[in-house]
């Protein structure tokens, strides 16, 4: 899986578990919803600081917006 998928799937996960729309989301964040939203579909990749400010919102550390999932396969090396 490509990082920008990684930090796509992670960041609609972490925004839905804050309960956030894309539009409240964006807003917080001080970017565009569309950019938010090309953003969940690995259409953009996000600069770091953008990455920061996301994962300030969602109140967690950015390296969390970056983390792969953890598989079986990962677990075993």
């Amino acid at each position: 899986m490509e990082i920008r998928e990684v930090f796509a799937r992670n960041l609609r996960r972490y925004r839905q578990a804050a309960g956030l729309s894309q539009e409240e989301l964006a807003h917080r964040a001080d970017v565009d919803r569309t950019y938010v939203s090309a953003l969940e579909r690995s259409v953009y990749a996000a600069t770091i600081d953008v990455v920061d400010k996301l994962a300030v919102v969602l109140d967690v550390d950015a390296s969390d917006m970056l983390k792969r999932p953890t598989t079986a396969a990962n677990r075993k090396r």
